[in-house]
């Protein structure tokens, strides 16, 4: 008899220790240091004060660290804040197979419930591994149309992702983490409709939260629809779900999250490729003015990314128009104070981004871009760009590296990376707090 979804997460999540690839580890270990490091930036912003605000008023339990602060929470609360907090910036990591954000959804559930275990750090690293992939895989199975009818999978996905972490550090056994899957479909939820404000990383903390509830209860003994993620109205039914099955292929041998992509300009993930391709066409130097640019990318970007006239910092991070005339003007698209309100309102740069256009190719890979530089002699030039080129690991390394500096300082990045390479969990956890 063929498993049902669940059961084969379920048995996934309990994957000995000695068959998960170093590989799959290798790339964790750089998401670690990146979820911190774009946690630790944004500790301050609105949504990581105001969420952190108010789990500390409500206090609770002493257990599970909370960046940016020296006090500690029950684990529920603070993967709320921390899930919150490091995606605050949106400038954390993205996998393409279901468009979601796996890291800043499963790593704060895997962190609390570490935390409330005594887990060693190399039990966190392999359990946050675990959830990242089945956050991957449901929202695989899932497909574009959840995606496309506007739900945001960092949010549901991840839901599921935070579900099987927290489960596996619970030590729950496969009827237990079936129970806590199924009781979780009836508490996933995310809506793209958030996108530019801060529900948007709002999201990905109700996943870690949700996760971390949906273990406890399973193993506390909470009974509930073990097939709540595919049954008859059940979450992928009622959320247009498409039930894509070959999703699931090589789970348990083969890590679809080694394929992860980690951000390098401080914006949506979907005008990466544009950038890179501008900024090639840049280094080709040249002084002849830009009388017009044309993006052409696949038209499911539209409804994430394509701000015509943002107004807002926040809303120019999911603009192609005002990110291209950034990269076009000299900005620093991995600053985070490039992205300003006050630079949305930059005539001259409004003026530039009024001479972009954008257009679309189904035939395009989700993670490509082709981008024409019109000129005033009347010439052009073409840069195509595709971001699932593959990067050699160390070079990946150096990058994320090079950004965790940029955004904490040389010592700070210094000390989370040598936790994350030693996994002390105790020192990683340290490195997080003031």
């Amino acid at each position: 008899m063929t498993l049902s979804l669940t059961a084969r997460i379920a048995n996934f999540a309990l994957m000995p220790a000695r068959d998960i690839p170093d590989s799959a580890r290798d790339v964790m270990r750089l998401s670690l240091l990146d979820w911190a490091a774009v946690g630790i930036a944004g500790q301050d912003e609105p949504v990581a004060r105001i969420t952190r605000d108010m789990a500390l008023a409500e206090a609770g339990r002493p257990v599970a660290t909370v960046i940016g602060s020296a006090m500690r929470l029950p684990p529920r609360a603070a993967a709320l804040v921390n899930g919150a907090t490091s995606h605050a910036l949106d400038y954390d990591d993205t996998h393409f197979a279901h468009i979601g954000h796996p890291s800043v959804a499963v790593v704060p559930a895997a962190l609390a419930m570490a935390e409330q275990t005594g887990a060693t750090g190399a039990a966190f690293l392999d359990a946050a591994l675990i959830g990242v992939e089945t956050s991957i895989r449901v929202g695989a199975w899932l497909g574009r149309a959840h995606y496309q009818t506007g739900f945001h999978q960092t949010g549901t996905a991840g839901a599921f992702g935070a579900t099987a972490a927290a489960c596996r550090l619970l030590g729950l056994d496969a009827t237990r983490t079936a129970h806590a899957l199924g009781l979780v479909a009836t508490r996933a939820s995310g809506l793209k409709s958030q996108f530019g404000t801060m529900g948007k990383p709002f999201n990905a903390g109700i996943a870690a939260s949700n996760g971390v509830e949906a273990a406890l209860l399973a193993g506390a003994g909470f009974v509930s629809n073990p097939r709540g993620i595919e049954t008859a109205q059940g979450f992928g039914p009622t959320h247009a779900g498409e039930a894509i099955w070959s999703a699931l292929d090589g789970l348990g041998t083969r890590f679809l999250f080694e394929t992860v992509q980690h951000k390098f300009h401080a914006c949506c993930h979907g005008t990466h490729a544009a950038l890179e391709a501008l900024a090639a066409l840049k280094a080709q130097g040249g002084n002849n003015e830009v009388t017009g640019v044309t993006i052409t990318t696949h038209s499911r970007w539209l409804t994430v990314c394509n701000v015509l006239a943002p107004v807002t910092g926040l809303e120019a991070k999911f603009s192609y128009r005002l990110t291209a005339a950034m990269m076009l003007s000299g900005y620093d698209t991995g600053a985070l104070e490039t992205f300003s309100d006050a630079l949305c309102a930059d005539p001259a740069l409004c003026a530039l981004r009024d001479r972009v256009e954008v257009k679309t190719d189904d035939a395009m890979a989700e993670t490509a871009c082709l981008v024409r530089l019109d000129h005033a002699d009347g010439t052009s030039k073409e840069q195509f760009h595709d971001l699932d080129t593959p990067m050699p690991l160390a070079a990946r390394r150096d990058k994320i590296r090079a950004k965790a500096r940029s955004l904490l300082g040389r010592d700070r990045e210094s000390a989370v990376w040598s936790a994350v390479e030693s996994g002390d969990l105790a020192l990683f956890t340290t490195s997080l707090r003031p």
